[in-house]
């Protein structure tokens, strides 16, 4: 008897974050997640979460879940077919933003149904092994700071797990502020750790070509995201004018944007986001696509997943660590010695901590 969907739960809630996120966007000031249960006739429970990112998205993602949902209750539990056929259904509509990853969302269930069933880790369902996976720290280092603040931030977050890599966030008016941030941090933290830095699509191509040049100088592990994310002919010319390598790819919406990008050069190196590149399975493709091309794979945050999918990358490079979900799950991710110990526990290895969840609810 096959398994099949028989019942379905979203839930919102708003944790508390450590050192809220400040991006070129705006503050954001609790982890927006919803909480994902898909349920089985054999009382099988996938879980997995989407980050909203803000709290006026929750109500509309948890709603589109729940609709998308009711097009497969009663069908097989096959994360492959359920995705072709969601897919096929919404040909007509744009797959992207909420409804996007809301699919991966279920996609990402239906893949910790599957290991759960095996009774086997999803890194080993996917046919590899849980593996360690070095890691760095992303959890703080705001453009909010200053050169005074920074460097024992910066030290806070490298002791936390060992780790020998760290990003901070740039794009001040003054970049004469973000050179000053630069070179307080790497005086601080010195050459045996990796530094990153993430102008998260903050400026013109212009006004990163000449950003990106000063920079060149200091000694920086990649520069992310200086531009428009789809701006791949922009992001090429940039790669070709410096020699610091270029991250791109956490806005990467499925695996034929990743070619694009790919076949315009516009990125050294590659960190797709499990919500938008289309989950498990739009992982599997992304990473096919690095693989064939020789380009180092990296994720987006979504750690507790993230570790199982780069345990089976081929070219797997860094796993980006965040605690913004880690206060709603029973057992977070383990950071130990800079590796993230990826969880041999059956399927994704999420549980929920049913007390904090209730804490943080969002009506």
């Amino acid at each position: 008897m096959p398994v099949t969907i028989t019942g379905f739960q979203a839930r919102a809630v708003a944790a508390p974050i450590k050192h809220p996120p400040r991006p070129a966007s705006g503050v954001i000031d609790s982890a927006a997640l919803i909480l994902i249960d898909l349920q089985t006739n054999e009382g099988i429970t996938g879980h997995t979460y989407l980050f909203a990112f803000s709290q006026s998205m929750l109500k509309p993602t948890v709603e589109c879940f729940n609709a998308v949902c009711e097009l497969i209750m009663g069908d097989e539990a096959s994360p492959l077919e359920t995705d072709s056929k969601l897919r096929k259904h919404f040909t007509l509509y744009d797959t992207h933003g909420i409804l996007g990853q809301v699919l991966a969302g279920i996609d990402m269930a239906l893949w910790d149904i599957q290991a759960k069933r095996q009774g086997v880790p999803l890194a080993v369902a996917l046919g590899g092994k849980p593996s360690q996976i070095r890691a760095y720290n992303s959890c703080g280092l705001w453009a909010n700071e200053t050169a005074n603040t920074l460097p024992e931030l910066a030290h806070e977050l490298i002791n936390d797990g060992d780790y020998t890599g760290v990003k901070m966030r740039i794009g001040r008016a003054d970049f004469n502020l973000d050179l000053a941030a630069v070179r307080a941090v790497k005086k601080a933290i010195g050459d045996g750790i990796s530094l990153m830095v993430d102008f998260n699509q903050s400026l013109s191509v212009n006004e990163a070509l000449k950003r990106c040049r000063v920079l060149d100088q200091e000694g920086l592990y990649w520069i992310e995201d200086p531009i428009r994310h789809d701006d791949y002919e922009g992001c090429a010319k940039i790669r070709a004018t410096i020699d610091t390598p270029i991250q791109i790819g956490e806005n990467l919406l499925n695996s034929l944007e990743m070619k694009k990008a790919i076949d315009a050069e516009a990125g050294d190196f590659y960190m797709p986001d499990v919500q938008r590149i289309g989950g498990v399975t739009g992982w599997l493709r992304a990473a096919s696509l690095a693989q064939a091309n020789a380009l180092d794979l990296s994720c987006h945050l979504f750690p507790e997943i993230s570790c199982h999918l780069l345990s089976v990358s081929p070219t797997r490079h860094w796993l980006e660590y965040v605690d913004w979900f880690a206060g709603v799950v029973q057992e977070p991710i383990q950071i130990v010695d800079g590796l993230a110990i990826t969880p041999d526990r059956p399927g994704i290895g999420i549980s929920w901590d049913e007390k904090a969840v209730n804490k943080y609810l969002v009506s």
